[in-house]
């Protein structure tokens, strides 16, 4: 038999949906900048960077370096400014630990098994999968929600 949700966590879970549809929209439009600098970076070799002294936005073609020490190839560039490709890496990253934390807040009162978590933490790491998540999470959570506030079996204060 599944558990389910405790009446008295209706609002924390209310609250924990607006905050996970906020970070997963924010980590899929990340991971879809980092897909595009990886192509950018592996594909066409160039790297984007901003804020550089003679311009607001500039390209370095990355050049593959072999490491006689390491026996690794390592990929360089030379560009002028803030490297926006190494940004978007570490946004992504901060921002997918702060997704992962939303989803812990939403998953936690409405008794999901682990599976599910593992599964709506994916949306963070394959791209556009985030985006269907959240649209069939939200109806799911919503419906739920609706339809127990209405029903005076499981609302107490209805009863009254």
């Amino acid at each position: 038999m599944a558990l389910k949700p405790k009446p008295s966590d209706y609002p924390r879970i209310r609250k924990a949906l607006s905050f996970y549809k906020v970070t997963s929209v924010i980590t899929g439009v990340m991971l879809l900048l980092l897909c595009v600098e990886m192509i950018l970076k592996y594909a066409f070799s160039i790297e984007v960077y901003i804020f550089g002294e003679k311009s607001l936005f500039s390209t370095a073609a990355v050049q593959e370096m072999f490491d006689d020490v390491s026996q690794t190839t390592k990929h360089m560039s030379k560009g002028d400014g803030f490297n926006l490709s190494t940004g978007f890496l570490i946004a992504h990253g901060w921002f997918y630990v702060v997704y992962l934390f939303s989803i812990f807040l939403l998953w936690s009162p409405m008794r999901w098994p682990f599976t599910r978590f593992l599964l709506l933490a994916l949306g963070g790491v394959i791209p556009f999968l985030s985006f269907f998540l959240e649209a069939r999470t939200a109806k799911e959570v919503t419906t739920f929600l609706d339809s127990a506030e209405e029903s005076p079996s499981t609302n107490p204060e209805a009863a009254h």
